[in-house]
């Protein structure tokens, strides 16, 4: 099994993800609502697993079928939704140049996932990157877990990600009172 590594911000994560995008816009032809960075590289400052985490966003679970052929062509398999509902995951076949865009260029390491614009995993994953994002003090929190979790889970990722499961579920409670909150203000104005 793969190291648990955390590593400082890279500058570069926000490059690597634009040009997987491009890649992604081309070869869904219209077909996606957007392509979303998602994860900890997505927020600036985090320190992360070197790994960037991308959101393909469908219309709909029926542009799924279209979505996963497109892909195919790119060297993307189907691995099916992993056990998360709303998420479809997809692997590389094994080669660095996955993404094939014709370019012969090696990408960095990335999940890719495709969710249809509805899917509740989604907008949680939208909902906690966007909570770091404005907030310096909830950066600095998840980085110093991220760094003592990869520390007593070295070899273990799925012990690793469960023990994250808390500060996630509280940082999205917050957001999701935050958004609540002030919903119920602009409807008294």
């Amino acid at each position: 099994m793969k190291l648990i590594e955390i590593v400082p911000y890279d500058t570069r994560w926000p490059t690597q993800f634009e040009a997987l995008r491009q890649v992604y816009v081309a070869a869904l032809d219209g077909d996606t609502v957007s392509v979303e960075h998602v994860g900890s590289t997505s927020v600036p400052g985090l320190a992360a697993k070197p790994i960037l985490d991308i959101d393909l966003v469908i219309p709909s679970r029926r542009d799924l079928a279209p979505a996963v052929r497109r892909l195919a062509r790119l060297g993307y398999r189907h691995q099916g939704d992993l056990g998360i509902v709303g998420r479809e995951a997809f692997s590389r076949d094994g080669a660095d140049d996955v993404p094939r865009d014709g370019s012969g260029r090696q990408w960095p390491e990335h999940h890719l996932y495709v969710c249809a614009a509805d899917s509740e995993e989604l907008h949680r994953h939208l909902a906690f990157r966007d909570a770091l994002r404005a907030d310096p003090r909830l950066v600095e929190d998840y980085a110093a877990l991220k760094r003592a979790l990869a520390e007593r889970f070295r070899h273990d990722r799925d012990a690793y990600s469960t023990a994250k499961t808390e500060f996630v579920q509280r940082v999205l409670a917050d957001a999701r009172q935050l958004i609540e909150g002030e919903s119920a203000r602009l409807g008294q104005e």
